[in-house]
């Protein structure tokens, strides 16, 4: 064996030892359970990139349509270009429309609906590892794990679903998918909030 191959090899084992050394320790984790409870403040939905919103003009169906949020956030609408979107309520994007319309038409009332949700990227729940559909989820008010998981399509068979953690604001805390999932213990459905990431390692066996 050559240096470079001996060096190979110890890069190797290196890379293993950590994999295994790291899977190890997701598989037992000392995290404080994700509360039970949330903020029960007033949730508006934001809209967000690649949503589509049906914008409606009362008594001008030529001023009214269904249009999809741009990558930049913003849409544009007849008399109304370039409208930021991104970030905002329905309702604020109805108020900023009607000022825009207010210049051509008068007295105009404007309604929004979300009729394709994405949300704000910030705002979106995110499911990696172990799932069998790793995916950002839009986020939706009074949402729950089962409501995520059930969106992700569940646990693979090599998931270690009780040693999957919930990543919030900087803090880790502990969630039980195995108890929820396979043994339909709905005391680990814990409610779910914008920007939740939840991870899901492998078992070790």
């Amino acid at each position: 064996m050559t240096i470079r191959d001996s060096r190979f090899s110890l890069w190797r084992m290196a890379v293993a030892s950590f994999a295994a050394l790291l899977l190890g320790a997701c598989a037992v984790n000392n995290y404080p359970p994700a509360p039970s409870k949330v903020n029960q403040e007033a949730y508006h939905y934001k809209v967000g990139a690649g949503d589509t919103l049906n914008i409606n003009v009362w008594r001008n169906p030529d001023l009214s349509m269904s249009i999809q949020v741009r990558p930049d956030g913003k849409i544009s609408t007849p008399l109304a270009p370039d409208v930021q979107a991104a970030g905002q309520t329905p309702g604020e994007i109805a108020k900023e429309i009607e000022a825009r319309l207010s210049k051509y038409v008068r007295d105009p009332v404007v309604s929004v609906v979300v009729t394709g949700f994405h949300g704000p990227y910030n705002q979106q729940i995110r499911i990696v590892g172990q799932a069998v559909r790793p995916t950002a989820i839009p986020y939706r008010e009074n949402m729950t794990l089962l409501d995520v998981m059930i969106a992700a399509g569940g646990l693979t068979e090599f998931a270690d679903g009780n040693a999957a953690i919930l990543e919030r604001h900087g803090k880790t805390y502990s969630i039980k998918l195995g108890d929820l999932l396979k043994r339909g213990q709905m005391s680990a459905n814990v409610p779910v909030e914008p920007g939740d990431v939840i991870i899901i390692p492998q078992s070790m066996f």
